[in-house]
């Protein structure tokens, strides 16, 4: 089992935001991938992004950029 991290985990209102956040991420060469919404989190489409901590700014800039409106930003263990 892997150890779990802190890591930032961005929840979305709709599976289209959430996919359409991974396609931008991997044409702008943004590091994270698709997740499951851990079950101490509450989303609305079961889908988050998930990151490192340190590319909060890099994610957040992606997104009001290319429109994506995220339901909610955490730091938590993933």
């Amino acid at each position: 089992m892997r150890k779990k991290e802190m890591k930032l985990v961005v929840t979305f209102h709709t599976t289209a935001d959430a996919m359409a956040m991974e396609k931008a991420c991997k044409e702008k060469q943004v590091p994270g991938r698709l997740i499951p919404v851990p079950r101490a989190i509450s989303a609305g489409c079961g889908l988050a992004w998930c990151t490192g901590l340190e590319d909060r700014k890099a994610i957040e800039e992606l997104m009001k950029d290319i429109g994506i409106e995220e339901e909610q930003i955490h730091e938590c263990l993933v």
